[in-house]
C-alpha cells in the first residue's frame, strides 16, 4: 500500500473510531463526498469495527435543546390552572374578609364631647369621625312642642355658628374642620331654630370637644 494510502487508511480508521477533532472530521467528510477511494476506506473500517458495537444497545442522543433554551431564556415556572384557581380564590377570600371587616368595624372616633346641663338630666353625646359629627340625646327629655333644641359650635373667640336643629332621634352633619377645644352647646330656640341666626334661648347643655 503506497504511503499516501497508508495515511488515508489511518485517517479513515481514526474517523470511524471518533479520534479526530471537529475540524479534522469536517475535512474527512468533505473528502469522502469527493474521493471514492477514501469513502471506500471509511466504509471498510466501519465494517471491520461494527462487531465491537454488537454488545451495546443503541443509546438515543440526549435532547439538549430544551435545556439549553431554558438556560439561555429562563422563564418563571408555569403554574397549573388549579394553582391559579387556588391563588385567585385566596385573593378573593381575603378581599371579602377585608370588606366585611371594614363594614363591621366602625371607624375610630377622632373627637368626642359630652354635652351636659348645669341642672337637670339632659345630656347629649357628640362624636366626630371622618369629618362628620353625630350627636345623640342620651338622657333627658326632648324639647317641648313650642321649642327646638339647636346645636352650636364655638371655636376660640369666634362667634357661635349654628349647626342646625337637633331632631329627637339625633343627627349626623358634615363638620370637617372641627378641632379639639371647640365648645358644642345646645340652646332652646323657637320651633325650627333661631330666627336671627344667633342664639336667643338659654343654653341647656354644653361640652368641649377632645381627642378620642
Amino acid at each position: 500500500m503506497p504511503p499516501e494510502d497508508d495515511e488515508d487508511d489511518l485517517l479513515a480508521a481514526e474517523y470511524v473510531l471518533g479520534a479526530l477533532d471537529a475540524a479534522e472530521r469536517y475535512m474527512v467528510e468533505m473528502r469522502v463526498k469527493n474521493e471514492p477511494a477514501l469513502a471506500a476506506k471509511v466504509a471498510a473500517w466501519e465494517d471491520r469495527l461494527s462487531g465491537l458495537a454488537e454488545d451495546y444497545a443503541p443509546a438515543p442522543l440526549p435532547d439538549l435543546l430544551p435545556k439549553i433554551e431554558a438556560r439561555l431564556f429562563p422563564v418563571g415556572k408555569k403554574r397549573s390552572w388549579w394553582a391559579d384557581l387556588r391563588l385567585w380564590g385566596a385573593v378573593l377570600l381575603a378581599s371579602v374578609a377585608l370588606v366585611a371587616y371594614l363594614a363591621l368595624t366602625p371607624p375610630k372616633p377622632e373627637l368626642t364631647a359630652t354635652l351636659s346641663a348645669d341642672q337637670g338630666a339632659l345630656q347629649f353625646a357628640a362624636v366626630i369621625t371622618g369629618g362628620k359629627l353625630t350627636i345623640t340625646r342620651v338622657s333627658g327629655d326632648v324639647a317641648d312642642p313650642a321649642h327646638s333644641h339647636e346645636l352650636w359650635i364655638i371655636a376660640g373667640n369666634d362667634p357661635p355658628v349654628s349647626l342646625g336643629v337637633i331632631p329627637a332621634e339625633g343627627e349626623t352633619i358634615s363638620l370637617p374642620h372641627a378641632t379639639a377645644g371647640a365648645i358644642l352647646a345646645v340652646t332652646l330656640e323657637p320651633p325650627g331654630g333661631s330666627p336671627t341666626g344667633k342664639a336667643t334661648g338659654p343654653i341647656v347643655a354644653k361640652g368641649e370637644l377632645s381627642k378620642a
